[in-house]
């Protein structure tokens, strides 16, 4: 087994959809990097706290957001995994999910789950989404 560091993994040509690729032994493709994620608060005046590819969130109404990509995927066929934790005020789970894909945003909704289940659109202070292509 060998090991490989370093600081900084380049491909060989320029421009935001030639993903560097992880291939076993017989080039068979094994996975790629995160392509965008962020981490926002969703209350009152949207704010990101961190972020990469992300230029900024569209607040859409309660608990509806939009995330803009700074450089847009190939194309929608990606995957989005969101996660939200609870404001100090409220101890219930959210769940962060996604609706609309598109090559340039992505449309999100934050849910608070109640004992019947995911519940109204709800404002939630921890939001995080990430984003695989």
């Amino acid at each position: 087994m060998s090991t490989l560091k370093t600081n900084t993994i380049q491909h060989l040509t320029s421009g935001f959809n030639n993903v560097v690729q992880f291939v076993d032994g017989a080039g068979t493709q094994n996975g790629t990097l995160c392509r965008a994620w962020v981490n926002f608060n969703g209350t009152s005046t949207v704010a990101i706290r961190a972020q990469f590819n992300v230029t900024s969130i569209t607040d859409n109404g309660t608990g509806d957001y939009t995330v803009n990509f700074s450089n847009a995927m190939s194309d929608a066929n990606y995957a989005a995994v969101g996660m939200g934790g609870p404001a100090a005020t409220n101890t219930r789970p959210y769940i962060v999910d996604a609706y609309s894909y598109s090559t340039g945003s992505l449309a999100i909704a934050s849910h608070l789950v109640d004992s019947s289940g995911p519940g109204f659109y709800y404002d939630n202070t921890n939001i995080c989404i990430a984003v695989f292509r």
